[in-house]
């Protein structure tokens, strides 16, 4: 009965194969991903973070690493075995990897250096690039944040053409809009919706070309993630007022055009001593002052003002300050001098 037990325990030859062949099959189908799918998940995400300048210095590295190993392979396969068959293959790995890794570390310098070479051209060619140089802006492209279409004064600062350049503005920045416009808060609907508006105006302006295109960053959720990283690949700014995509954004060295800063820089300069015409429209926080506005929103604070309420009256500067909100203006009137 022993020797029977033992029989029926033992697998046959077919038994320990098939068994052996569904285990390599299941470990096959764990370690599939982690060979094939995940690999290339990692390069493409790489690749997509790597900017087009880069990329560009990477292969011309590579094509000159390849043609030096060309040229040195013929010699060094006439060496004695077994050099003449390893030594040429070698130089192409090293020569290929040396020729990246040069042309990528200098890649400004090397691109810097085509642009002087093109820019020095003859007579005749120079003539046929006067159009390209006229329109130089057009080449330029400007990343659009979905806080500055919000906002709606990117229309008006479009329209008197200090942007030089095409706005662009990437399907995703547009469905976060959308998603914006839809949103069950009415302060938010309305936002969005005003968002849509002034895009619409952006877009029916002849002035500066409008662009709204399908690229996307993969493996990037956060739209001001993708934003700084898209700018970092086609090398332009964005355009925003959201100031923590503004300190983001320089962090990694991403050239930021911020509404607010051209805001403040354009506002009026006044001196101690200069008078102005403001309307006084509210008692201010201190006793006997009143509060007007200039014409760019700049809050004008008047020492014995609260009598001139719903007046507009003729006021002397006496000091300026800048804070981290804008400037305020305090002044008095000019009949108590």
């Amino acid at each position: 009965m022993a020797t029977a037990g033992g029989a029926s325990s033992t697998f046959s030859v077919e038994e320990y194969a098939f068994t052996l062949g569904l285990v390599g099959a299941l470990i096959g189908l764990i370690l599939t991903p982690f060979i094939t799918i995940r690999p290339m998940r990692a390069i493409r995400s790489l690749l997509t973070r790597v900017s087009a300048q880069t990329l560009f210095a990477a292969l011309f590295g590579l094509i000159a690493g390849l043609i030096i190993a060309v040229l040195l392979a013929f010699p060094l396969s006439r060496l004695p075995s077994p050099f003449g068959e390893i030594l040429p293959f070698i130089g192409v790995v090293f020569f290929g990897y040396l020729g990246v890794s040069v042309f990528v570390m200098r890649q400004n310098d090397l691109f810097a250096l085509w642009g002087n070479i093109s820019k020095t051209q003859p007579a005749g060619a120079a003539a046929a690039g006067a159009e390209s140089a006229a329109n130089w802006a057009e080449s330029r492209t400007i990343l659009l944040d979905t806080s500055v279409i919000i906002d709606g004064r990117i229309a008006d600062i479009a329209r008197t053409g200090f942007l030089p350049g095409s706005l662009l503005i990437p399907r995703f920045v547009l469905n976060e809009l959308q998603y914006i416009a839809d949103s069950p808060d009415s302060l938010r609907r309305q936002r969005g919706r005003r968002g849509m508006e002034v895009l619409a105006q952006l877009q029916k302006e002849p002035i500066i070309p409008v662009r709204i295109s399908d690229i996307d960053v993969e493996g990037v959720r956060d739209v001001d993630d993708k934003l700084v990283i898209l700018a970092r690949q086609l090398r332009c700014p964005i355009l925003t007022n959201d100031y923590n995509l503004n300190r983001i954004a320089e962090l990694q060295g991403v050239t930021v055009l911020n509404v607010n800063e051209l805001a403040n820089a354009v506002k009026s300069v006044l001196l101690p001593g200069e008078t102005l015409s403001v309307r006084v429209i509210q008692e201010g926080k201190e006793s006997g002052q009143g509060v007007g506005y200039m014409e760019d929103g700049t809050m004008v604070v008047i020492e014995n003002g609260n009598k001139y309420i719903n007046q507009e009256i003729l006021v002397t500067v006496t000091k300026v300050l800048q804070t981290a909100a804008g400037r305020m203006i305090f002044a008095r009137p000019e009949t108590e001098h």
